[in-house]
């Protein structure tokens, strides 16, 4: 069985920093191919990405993987301070996780994940850059087929600005300004195993400026939460 996977911001303070050096921290599992919006724009235009093949373990391990429970928001997002590869930190200051993955998104994204046997967890993050200029949105809805989990991602691979995740607000305790309707963004998605991960990034102050810098911010917490996933689905963690 092929599986596809591709490429695919508490407290104001990183209280928990996870560097990726710790324990059970995994390198990326899988290869990345672009799915994501070419130019910095309210709508941006899209080169969709090709899934590639699948882990090693599948189809064999497949039945004793998919056993497992869908991993859940403290799994998916473990810290609420991250260190990326390239030394850029991020601190999460909201987490929002449901088992109704049709009630926090757009209604054409509700429709598709409610097809098939459906999705078993939406669980969303909201992350800030140390100058807290950005607001990046991780969410990761878990499927209980991995047949679901594909359509899904090629659907949104295809529209990712039709059938994007909603992007959290900040909550007041953190400090930050709600970014304004229609601001420019960028949407990147990737799949693992059983689940697809999404990633909003927008500036704070909805200007769009800096598209390369914002693309490398959204881009890097993806891939932070897309190995953090694949490595608990694939058993490695």
């Amino acid at each position: 069985m092929a599986l596809g996977v591709a490429v695919a911001v508490g407290t104001a303070l990183i209280a928990e920093e996870d560097d990726g050096t710790r324990p059970g921290s995994a390198p990326p599992a899988t290869p990345r191919g672009a799915a994501t919006a070419s130019a910095l724009t309210a709508v941006p235009s899209v080169d969709p990405g090709f899934p590639s093949s699948a882990p090693s373990r599948a189809p064999g391990a497949l039945p004793s993987l998919l056993a497992r429970p869908v991993i859940r928001p403290e799994q998916a997002f473990p810290s609420t301070g991250v260190r990326l590869a390239d030394g850029s930190r991020y601190a999460r200051v909201d987490l929002s996780t449901t088992v109704d993955c049709a009630r926090d998104v757009p209604p054409g994204l509700a429709r598709l994940v409610d097809r098939g046997e459906g999705c078993s967890r939406s669980t969303a993050a909201l992350f800030t850059d140390t100058e807290r200029r950005s607001q990046v949105t991780v969410t990761v809805l878990s499927f209980t087929r991995v047949e679901d989990a594909s359509r899904v991602f090629a659907t949104v691979s295809a529209d990712p600005v039709t059938y994007r995740a909603i992007a959290l607000d900040p909550p007041p305790r953190a400090g930050l300004p709600t970014v304004p309707p229609g601001s420019a963004r960028v949407l990147r998605q990737a799949m693992t195993l059983r689940s697809v991960v999404f990633a909003d990034g927008r500036w704070g102050d909805g200007g769009p400026a800096r598209e390369t810098e914002l693309r490398a911010r959204t881009e890097g917490l993806l891939h932070r939460v897309e190995d953090t996933v694949a490595a608990y689905e694939e058993g490695r963690t």
